[in-house]
């Protein structure tokens, strides 16, 4: 199959869902001290291998928020309604074990996260959230 076809075969948006950590001036640092920033970023890389893509980013500026992780859609979650949601403060194993557990039932659109998270939810502003989903 020609790449073209297979571009066209695939439906927009991602196959699986993408999670976005922000190890940028703020996030990741010891700007927010008593977590293993490394070590919460493997981890959510090793327990959704083959559920989701992790992937780390510089600043998503809302430092205010640091540490920030960015759930976004599969394109199954996008069809479903599923939008990117913004997590603020994801300062503990806790609220990363809950991240993953949410992503692996299927994550934005496709499942409930865990009431927990809605502590954690916030809505940037528009200038961040286009930069990210462009």
């Amino acid at each position: 199959m020609s790449r073209r076809s297979r571009e066209a075969a695939t439906p927009p948006g991602a196959a699986r869902p993408t999670v976005t950590v922000c190890r940028g001036c703020c996030c990741g640092t010891p700007k927010v001290p008593r977590l293993d920033h490394a070590a919460q970023l493997a981890d959510l890389r090793t327990s959704l291998a083959g559920v989701a893509s992790v992937r780390r980013t510089d600043c998503l500026d809302a430092c205010e928020r640091a540490n920030v992780v960015v759930i976004q859609p599969s394109a199954e979650g996008r069809r479903a309604g599923g939008r990117p949601v913004w997590l603020g403060l994801v300062n503990n194993p806790d609220a990363a074990a809950d991240i993953t557990a949410w992503v692996r039932d299927g994550g934005p659109g496709l499942a409930d996260p865990p009431d927990i998270l809605g502590l954690y939810t916030f809505t940037p502003s528009r200038r961040v959230r286009r930069e990210l989903e462009d």
